[in-house]
């Protein structure tokens, strides 16, 4: 009893991706290559050929530079041809006529997967005479017209027409002949580097043609390394290629089956250095190996697009089968061999690369370069400080999660551990903690240069002339409309005045007294200056929730080379910054959580005023009894009536203070201080 065949049902369960729209063409140039090989078993002179036509439809553009959309293609071969034996082949789906060529018996399946129809003709050999056999093949009646009679050509010709590509493939189709005949070579680029090497293919669009030997001899540098590896007894052969580099050409690995491209991967980022196109005596090359073995022959999926082998294998059969990962991972080890010549220099420039953005640009990495693998350290000489950044602060996630980690269990000692490794186990984490804290102080550090750097352009005339308003000053200390409730820590930039203020227990931002939560007063009172310039609202400081409270400290910012303080609350800073201080106390400070503080109108408090000395601001400090500073830039003292101590800084003043503070600690992260 035989088994019937259904053409539809293994149509239905065939697959063919759109994005693998060209695979139809692919396995009929390579049934024409085999065709061609078979007539050479006999004959080794002879010269075969094969043709590709692309065929667009009758519609011409209305552009005369724009081709007409692509309907078919015909495949034409000066080879073995349909002969009986081959047309037996042919009518037997799943067959093993061609099983020692790595054949499934399939390829003809996909011409009906993107094509709605093939029509064949082949002029073939027989006891010494020429045939001609013709017939059609399609969905809904299998083989059918099938004629055969003697030829009166005189010469071997077998063509294959794929009619009317189907609509949802033709949009991934490639589009121009040049694009076509680079993946035809692509796909059959082992038959083209194996000894003896491909027949004559060329590729015929119009008036325009490509031969795909030349374009291989274009492209071709070497082929003429070969490796090989093992894995349980099963041989893995790699030959290395080096193409010219183009647009087209990228560093990968493909492995085949059945002397064709079955998987192709992407080598970037697999080996460390390689990054761009090679370089060899003066000339730039792009590599590829191609990866060949009977274990992948047999084991590569039906329509060949993949191989029907596991990614990774666990468990009892780790040790006799063999998985997808283990293969690459050999011939990546041979990949890496080959390449070493060439990366040397990519990799030191990576290397230098690495060593000057965290020298320059990012010192907080500085602790945890000795933590990063060392393979992880080349980096392609091009990247951006941007994605370098980035990379390096994906080391630092990965180090600092190890650490949370580790540091779970640190303290439990494992039950067969001894004192000397439990005790090595803990200096080995104290030592990667202590690296990782360095990095968060040297980010703090770097911080600060960073906003002084912004602080130094705020305070400079712009190329219009003019200084920045005082929006910009404020922002670099606090954001504004804001209270410490519902910023964080690194938000406020109060150091910049006095380091003890970067540490406080209240902090409000361009808020009215009212909204205040550490005082009852009532005022809304705001500066009119400028219209409602809310930017002449101070910011307001207490170091302590603690009962009494510790001190209160005002700032009042104004625009730099502001030139008209005047006597009064509305024109003069100072006396700005003193009637905010009385009016706190007045409202009975309170603790940030709302208690009374006994005595508030004796709280301890602190003015400071950022403005530049202007004659006007130097009038006022005079008239109120402030002492200048022994470098001329600044006004300070201590007013009675308010119990408080006053200091007008310059805004040059303000930055280099704050620069001579930091300035050790830039020295020691390699900042440098302008």
């Amino acid at each position: 009893m035989s088994l019937n065949t259904s053409l539809k049902g293994r149509l239905r369960n065939t697959t063919l991706p759109l994005t693998n729209a060209l695979f139809p063409v692919f396995e009929a140039v390579v049934n024409s290559i085999h065709s061609i090989d078979e007539l050479k078993k006999h004959n080794e002179s002879y010269q075969g050929i094969i043709t590709i036509k692309v065929i667009r439809s009758g519609q011409t553009s209305a552009f005369d530079d724009v081709k007409s959309e692509i309907n078919g293609f015909e495949i034409i071969d000066n080879g073995i041809g349909f002969n009986k034996d081959n047309f037996k082949s042919f009518q037997t789906l799943d067959s093993d006529f061609k099983i020692d060529l790595g054949g499934r018996g399939i390829g003809r399946l996909l011409w009906l997967k993107a094509f709605e129809s093939a029509t064949i003709k082949s002029v073939f050999e027989e006891k010494n005479e020429l045939y001609e056999r013709s017939f059609h093949f399609n969905i809904q009646n299998d083989i059918s017209d099938e004629k055969s009679n003697k030829s009166i050509s005189n010469m071997r010709e077998t063509s294959i027409l794929l009619n009317n590509i189907y609509k949802k493939y033709l949009v991934y189709l490639p589009k121009t002949i040049e694009t076509i005949a680079r993946n035809i070579l692509e796909h059959c680029l082992w038959y083209f580097i194996r000894i003896g090497g491909a027949p004559d293919i060329i590729v015929i669009d119009g008036n325009e043609s490509v031969s795909l030997q030349k374009e291989f001899d274009y492209l071709m540098i070497d082929a003429s390394k070969k490796d090989e590896f093992y894995i349980h007894e099963e041989k893995f052969e790699i030959t290395h290629l080096k193409l010219k580099s183009t647009q087209q050409n990228k560093h990968a690995i493909k492995y085949g089956a059945a002397d064709r491209v079955v998987k192709e991967e992407n080598l970037i980022g697999r080996v460390p250095g390689l990054y761009g196109f090679l370089r060899e005596e003066n000339e730039n090359f792009a590599y590829i190996c191609f990866v060949t073995s009977d274990f992948l022959t047999e084991n590569v999926g039906q329509e060949r697009l993949n191989f029907t082998i596991p990614e990774n294998i666990d468990g009892i059969f780790s040790e006799t089968e063999i998985s997808f990962s283990e293969i690459r991972e050999n011939t990546l080890s041979k990949i890496r061999e080959f390449l070493e010549p060439f990366l040397a220099e990519s990799k030191m420039e990576g290397l230098a690369k690495v060593d000057y953005f965290v020298d320059h640009k990012a010192p907080r990495y500085k602790s945890i370069i000795g933590r990063i693998p060392g393979n992880e350290m080349y980096v392609d000489p091009n990247i951006s400080d941007r994605d370098l950044d980035l990379k390096l602060h994906s080391h630092l996630m990965t180090i600092e999660s190890e650490l949370i980690s580790e540091g779970h269990n640190l303290l439990i000692p494992q039950s067969i551990e001894n004192k000397e490794d439990y005790s090595k186990r803990i200096e080995e984490y104290l030592s990667k903690a202590s690296d990782v804290k360095k990095y968060d102080l040297a980010n703090y550090v770097t911080h600060r240069k960073v906003i002084l750097d912004l602080l130094a352009v705020a305070i400079a005339k712009n190329e219009t002339g003019s200084y920045s308003k005082e929006e910009v000053l404020h922002k670099l200390i606090m954001p504004m409309q804001t209270t410490s409730d519902i910023t964080t820590f690194d938000d406020s930039n109060l150091w910049l005045m006095d380091e003890r203020l970067a540490f406080h227990n209240y902090l409000s931002s361009d808020k009215t007294l009212h909204s205040a939560s550490i005082t009852n007063s009532n005022s809304t009172k705001e500066p009119d200056f400028l219209a409602l310039n809310v930017y002449d609202n101070p910011l307001l400081v207490n170091d302590s929730d603690s009962l009494p409270l510790a001190s209160i400290t005002v700032i009042e910012i104004k625009r730099p080379m502001r030139n008209d303080a005047k006597a009064g609350e509305e024109k003069d800073p100072v006396e700005q910054a003193l009637g905010y201080l009385k009016r706190i106390r007045d409202g009975k400070v309170l603790t940030k959580t709302g208690r009374p503080i006994p005595n508030s109108e004796n709280i301890p408090g602190f003015c400071y005023v950022i403005c530049d000395l202007t004659s006007s601001v130097i009038e006022r400090c005079g008239i109120l009894d402030l002492q200048i500073t022994s470098d001329k830039m600044g006004y300070f003292g201590f007013h009675k009536t308010y119990k408080c101590y006053i200091e007008v800084i310059s805004y040059d003043r303000l930055l280099n203070m704050a620069k001579e503070r930091n300035r050790a600690f830039f020295d020691k992260l390699g900042l440098p201080a302008n």
